[in-house]
């Protein structure tokens, strides 16, 4: 009984770690030359195997690319939830220092969310809902905020959740580009701790600026 789960275990591990190899050489590529710069066969060349061997695994390169996205929300399942009572802006920058350590996931994600505006991409969809489920987390968490009264609602909370989403994005695309112009981490924690915070006092000093013009005299 034992031997013959034995034989079972041993090509189901064999092909598990072809899998993940297979994944981690498309992360390589894709990540440099994006989805349609890279062939299956680039992939295979880079495993050392045939294409047909590759193929076993997977049979297209879209099924490789599904692979690889569910392997990027993996790693990123692993960070720890924004707990309900939780100061978030730890946990945000926890995220951005976590995604300097993973440089090739990072850039694999800027490129591949850039290529996927294409409506006929692979991966467009994915990126439409993933940036939604960003936004509506994003959301609830100044919600949250303007209800405690830390924030206050000159601005809508979607519209914040945007604003930090881009910024995030944008700040990596610079670091990835040259990463000694840019400090992800302090550019972040200024936003969240001096920008956000300033809001609560935006639109009433937006109502005093436009009561002063208005009582200048007319030239």
């Amino acid at each position: 009984m034992t031997e013959t789960v034995s034989k079972k275990r041993g090509p189901y591990a064999k092909s598990a770690r072809t899998r993940q190899r297979a994944v981690e050489a498309a992360i390589e590529l894709f990540s440099v030359t994006g989805f349609h710069g890279a062939t299956l066969t680039d992939v295979a060349d880079k495993l050392e195997m045939t294409l047909t061997g590759l193929q076993h695994h997977f049979p297209d390169k879209d099924s490789l690319l599904a692979a690889v996205l569910a392997e990027r929300d993996r790693r990123s399942r692993e960070e720890t939830p924004i707990l309900p009572d939780e100061d978030a802006t730890e946990k945000f920058i926890e995220i951005a220092l976590r995604n300097q350590s993973q440089p090739l996931l990072t850039e694999l994600h800027t490129v591949l969310s850039a290529e996927a505006t294409d409506a006929g991409h692979p991966a467009h969809d994915y990126f439409i809902e993933r940036y939604a489920r960003e936004r509506a987390a994003g959301a609830r968490y100044f919600q949250r905020l303007i209800d405690e009264k830390k924030l206050g609602d000159g601005a809508a909370p979607e519209s914040l959740a945007s604003l930090l989403i881009a910024l995030s994005d944008g700040l990596q695309l610079q670091w990835l580009l040259d990463p000694g112009s840019v400090d992800v981490e302090q550019q972040l924690r200024q936003f969240l701790n001096v920008a956000i915070p300033a809001l609560s006092g935006a639109e009433a000093a937006t109502v005093r600026d436009a009561q002063h013009v208005g009582n200048l005299p007319s030239s």
